[in-house]
């Protein structure tokens, strides 16, 4: 039989797709990319916000009201998040966010018995479960390397539906990771819902990179993700002597004043960003660092707005991912006063995209007539397209062999 995976949502949901592809190649059954051709039909949710829940739920109606003949397997941190509501839909097999590496026996069993599969698991106390890939669908390649989040900030509904922190076993991430380069993946993508918080037998994620950066083949480490707080001394001298590690971070920032910060439950103040962005300046001056910012948290006002405004551009951010704060029922945050309307957040969303905008142009102004190198992850016509280690995209106006690293002139 043939299947088909519909990814929504973040880098891990990507890898845990690509994972559920390979679960089910190994129990024979065919992998196609178009829906129209699959006779089981796999949706990966994402949870978020509101918009992705709403996504997902009029993704799933309408691969049921289509495919009403296929095998609808729905799971994800959506079905985590909206069990009833999924419940009542026509899905053959409902999961949470547990149990995608036994796809492939899960939907066998379904086949053999015609029976409907529902399986969540309703506590955070969760073991991380095992996942290895052989391969990747992109020329840079994830793994997935921890679970879940003990950070609980006002707004976020992740740690309800993701569990605690739990992370992979150190040697098994160093074996996925010389099995992908093997395959011929140069860059390899560690992630996790909090990547930064890695711990397995006293290994933490900076004595991982190291480790990682002995494999022979492999040119680049990227970080998917990293708290500022994570980026201690230890990571900065990793940052310092490990040259395959990239020359980018992502780190969210999510506001730009000390008392939103503070609604956020986040871990940090101002003051203590500027520090350890400075710090990271003061070894790699031409890193690329983007991040999150959330608008219209409860209690922001237009002056605490405006101190966010003011803060992304003393930062310099290469590139801001701007979102308007989503009301999550079980968060904090959905039960605070102070409520910002939707079109004083959509004001909002557009000024600060209009800054990120500015900033990304001048951060890229930087590099035109310079030699960096090119990850090729794409060709058309005439043109080769990839990421530098400092996550510029690149259009070259040359055919090049795709996965290969090469120094051109921006």
């Amino acid at each position: 039989m043939k299947f088909s995976i519909i990814t929504l949502g973040c880098k891990v949901n990507q890898y845990e797709s690509n994972m559920m592809k390979e679960n089910m190649l190994h129990h024979n059954f065919s992998y196609v990319q178009n829906d129209d051709e699959a006779d089981i039909i796999i949706i990966n949710t994402c949870t978020v916000t509101n918009t992705a829940d709403k996504k997902c739920l009029r993704t799933v109606k309408s691969t049921i009201n289509k495919y009403k003949d296929r095998i609808i397997v729905v799971t994800g941190c959506s079905s985590q998040n909206n069990q009833d509501k999924y419940s009542k839909l026509d899905i053959d097999i409902l999961l949470g966010n547990n149990d995608k590496s036994k796809i492939g026996l899960l939907i066998s069993n379904y086949i053999k018995d015609n029976r409907i599969i529902k399986k969540f698991n309703n506590t955070r106390a969760l073991d991380f479960e095992d996942m290895f890939i052989n391969d990747y669908n992109h020329v840079r390649a994830f793994i997935k390397i921890e679970d879940g989040c003990d950070n609980f900030c006002s707004y976020c509904i992740i740690p309800f539906v993701r569990g605690s922190v739990r992370c992979k076993n150190y040697d098994v991430v160093l074996k996925e990771a010389k099995c992908l380069v093997d395959n011929n993946h140069k860059e390899i993508v560690l992630t996790g819902i909090h990547t930064g918080h890695y711990l397995d037998s006293n290994h933490d994620l900076s004595d991982l990179i190291l480790d990682l950066a002995k494999i022979d083949g492999l040119e680049r480490i990227r970080i998917s993700s990293i708290e500022i707080t994570e980026l201690n001394d230890k990571f900065l001298s990793v940052l310092n002597n490990c040259s395959k590690l990239c020359n980018h971070l992502h780190i969210p920032l999510q506001a730009g004043s000390d008392e939103v910060l503070k609604l956020m439950n986040r871990k940090y103040d101002l003051d203590y960003f500027y520090k350890r962005i400075n710090e990271i300046r003061s070894i790699r001056p031409d890193i690329s660092i983007t991040t999150d910012i959330i608008v219209g948290h409860p209690g922001e006002t237009d002056e605490l707005f405006l101190k966010t405004l003011e803060t992304a551009k003393r930062l310099k951010f290469a590139k801001i991912h701007v979102f308007p704060f989503s009301k999550r029922d079980g968060t904090k945050a959905a039960t605070m006063t102070n409520q910002v309307d939707e079109k004083t957040k959509k004001e909002r969303v557009k000024k600060l995209i209009s800054l990120s905008d500015s900033l990304e142009k001048e951060y890229y102004n930087k590099f035109i007539g310079k030699e960096l190198d090119v990850l090729i992850e794409t060709t058309e016509k005439n043109k080769s397209f990839g990421h530098t280690s400092n996550y510029l995209y690149v259009e070259l106006d040359e055919v090049l062999e795709v996965g290969k690293i090469y120094k051109r002139v921006i």
